[in-house]
């Protein structure tokens, strides 16, 4: 089935060629790459090979969004994984919201990747997952844009397909059953106030994972679209030093 909404203007896949370093950075939950961009960019700024995937049924259209399932949304994330290892010899994740589920999802599967930067990711949303069984509703309003930063406005869908809650609340499920395969290094960013993901979301990720350097970092100025919001250059400088740490530590160990 071809797509027959085109790509909202800043809602396009990022691909940058770097060293053999790669980091795959994924959106949100009805959200777009625009929201992840910024740290690809200053990433690649860096040095790093970065690949941020447009989420299958995003950044187009909610009704587009509707006909896609968290399969499609996982096929994305992998799409991305692939053209990374093409050209990387060492794979990092990371991703905001349900993109942070995905991190989650890509670590517990490649038992190979060497480190996931989950910010504000998502394992239970218990308002989700009951607007998933309202009858006799299509759309409900939108969850994006949940920004401190009066300026700042996320690229997002204004309305929320609940077939989509649905299929959300399964990949949480799913995600969350399996914490315990999750041995890479992480580190956890989860804003103080956040009106999507409850914040506990965070500490049960921490408390779960198996990995044993892991570290959860709280972010005291932003909302839940914290890549956007004030806390954007903490994310980003706290991330480099943790990716630096990793690969110090690894070629020691090698």
């Amino acid at each position: 089935m071809s797509e027959k909404y085109p790509i909202l203007e800043g809602a396009e896949p990022f691909y940058f060629e770097g060293n053999e370093i790669g980091i795959l950075v994924s959106h949100g939950f009805t959200g777009s790459t625009q929201s992840m961009r910024p740290l690809g960019e200053a990433y690649a700024n860096a040095g790093y090979t970065v690949c941020g995937p447009r989420l299958k049924g995003h950044g187009t259209h909610y009704e587009e969004m509707e006909t896609t399932t968290y399969q499609d949304w996982i096929d994305s994330a992998e799409e991305g994984y692939l053209w990374l290892k093409e050209r990387c010899s060492t794979i990092f994740v990371t991703g905001l919201s349900m993109g942070g589920t995905l991190t989650l999802y890509m670590a517990e599967k490649y038992q190979e990747i060497k480190g996931i930067i989950p910010i504000n990711a998502a394992i239970e949303i218990p308002d989700m997952a009951a607007a998933a069984g309202l009858e006799n509703f299509r759309f409900l309003d939108a969850i994006g844009s949940d920004i401190k930063n009066p300026d700042i406005k996320e690229l997002a869908y204004e309305k929320t397909p609940v077939k989509s809650l649905g299929e959300i609340t399964e990949l949480m499920k799913k995600v969350k059953a399996d914490l315990g395969k999750v041995t890479c290094p992480a580190l956890i960013f989860v804003s103080k106030e956040d009106h999507v993901v409850p914040p506990s979301n965070s500490q049960e990720i921490y408390n779960s994972i198996r990995s044993a350097a892991k570290e959860l970092v709280t972010l005291d100025n932003s909302y839940h679209v914290a890549t956007l919001d004030n806390d954007q250059d903490i994310i980003i400088e706290r991330t480099l030093n943790f990716l630096q740490r990793v690969l110090e530590t690894s070629s020691l160990q090698g």
